[in-house]
C-alpha cells in the first residue's frame, strides 16, 4: 500500500508540472513538497533586472506550486555568490535560482577558481526573458545621439566612466564590445548589480552605462539621455530609438538570456513542476507589463532543451571578446 501510494503521489506531481495547477504540489516520496516556503535566490543587488523579474513571476509561482516563493536577494561576483549558494542547498526543490546566462556561461570563463560549474551543477529549468542593453547617458554630457557621443568619447579618451553590474555581466561586455567597435577608451566601474550602478549614473559619478533595464523609468523621467539599443532589433517600447548597429556599429548584439535554475539533482518532477509554475506566471499580463518595462521580451515558448542550449551558443560567442580584452577575475 504505500508503495502505491507513493507511486501515485509521484504521478499527481507530474500532472501538476504538465497542467500548471494552482493546487499545493503533492507528496515525494513520503514527504510532501512543497509543505514549506520555496527561496527564490536571486544573485544580483535589489533593484536590478533580475530582482524585478523575480519579485514579479514569484507571486504566482506560490499559487501555482502551493507555497510562498521567496526572493533572496544574493548578490556579488557577478553573481557567484547567488549561484555558489544554490549549488550548495540541498538537491529537495526548495531552493531555486534566477540568475542572468551569463551568470552560468560567462562566469566560468572569467573566473578561475570557481568551486563549482554551473553548467553542470545546475539545472536549467525555465527561460524567463531575453534582456537588452540600452545605451544611455547623463543629461550633462552635449551629445544626442551615438554619432555624437561617439566623437565627444574620442575627444575625452580615458576620461569618461560606465558602470556595470559586475565584471563580464551583459551590461559591462556591452561596454567593451562599444569601446571597440567605436574605437573609443573609456574606464569600466563594476558594481554588485545593476540598482546601484544606476544610482551613480543619476548623480552624474558615471557619465553612461548600458542599462538592461531599471533606467529605463528615470529615461522617461528626463534624468536619462536614451542613445542607443544593443540588440539587433529596434524595442517596441522605444521604436524610434536606433540600434546601435542602425548607428555605425554593425552587428553590435549584447541581449542575454535571464532565467530559474535548480541544483543538480533536484527531482525531475520537482523541476518540471517548477518550470510549469514560471510559464504560468509568463502567461500573466501584469507579469508581461513589469518585464516589458524593463525593456526585456519575455520568453515563455523556449523549450528547456533550447534553454539549455543556449549556454553553450553564448559561450562561444563571448569567449574570443574574453580573451581579447584579458578579463580574469581571481
Amino acid at each position: 500500500m504505500a508503495t502505491t501510494t507513493a507511486i501515485n503521489r509521484w504521478r499527481r506531481l507530474g500532472l501538476l508540472a504538465l497542467l500548471g495547477s494552482t493546487l499545493a504540489a503533492p507528496a515525494l516520496a513520503n514527504d510532501k513538497w512543497p509543505d514549506r516556503p520555496i527561496r527564490l535566490i536571486v544573485n544580483f543587488a535589489p533593484g536590478g533586472a533580475a530582482d524585478v523579474m523575480g519579485r514579479a513571476i514569484s507571486p504566482t509561482m506560490s499559487q501555482v506550486l502551493g507555497q510562498s516563493v521567496v526572493v533572496d536577494n544574493k548578490p556579488g561576483a557577478n553573481g557567484n555568490i547567488g549561484i555558489g549558494e544554490t549549488v550548495r542547498a540541498p538537491k529537495d526543490g526548495y531552493t531555486l535560482l534566477l540568475s542572468s546566462g551569463g551568470g552560468i556561461s560567462i562566469n566560468p570563463l572569467i573566473y578561475g577558481k570557481l568551486p563549482f560549474n554551473p553548467e553542470k551543477d545546475l539545472i536549467p529549468v525555465a527561460a524567463v526573458a531575453r534582456v537588452h542593453v540600452f545605451l544611455e547617458t547623463s543629461p550633462s554630457l552635449p551629445v544626442s545621439n551615438v554619432q555624437d557621443f561617439v566623437k565627444y568619447l574620442q575627444a575625452h579618451p580615458g576620461k569618461l566612466s560606465y558602470g556595470s553590474p559586475g565584471p563580464g555581466s551583459s551590461p559591462h561586455l556591452a561596454g567593451e564590445m562599444f569601446k571597440r567597435a567605436a574605437k573609443v577608451d573609456a574606464i569600466h566601474v563594476p558594481y554588485k548589480g545593476a540598482g546601484p550602478a544606476l544610482t551613480d549614473v543619476l548623480s552624474g559619478q558615471l557619465q553612461y552605462w548600458f542599462d538592461p533595464g531599471p533606467g529605463l523609468k528615470q529615461v522617461e523621467a528626463g534624468k536619462l539621455k536614451l542613445l542607443a539599443i544593443g540588440s539587433p532589433h529596434r524595442s517596441p517600447l522605444y521604436p524610434k530609438v536606433p540600434t546601435l548597429a542602425e548607428s555605425g556599429l554593425p552587428g553590435f548584439d549584447a541581449d542575454t538570456l535571464f532565467g530559474v535554475y535548480a541544483p543538480a539533482g533536484t527531482p525531475a518532477p520537482v523541476v518540471e513542476a517548477v518550470r510549469a509554475s514560471v510559464l504560468k506566471a509568463l502567461e500573466q499580463k501584469n507579469v508581461v507589463e513589469v518585464i516589458q518595462g524593463l525593456g526585456a521580451t519575455p520568453e515563455p515558448r523556449m523549450s528547456r532543451q533550447d534553454f539549455v542550449d543556449h549556454h553553450a551558443k553564448e559561450r562561444a560567442r563571448f569567449a574570443p571578446l574574453i580573451k581579447e580584452i584579458g578579463l580574469k577575475v581571481d
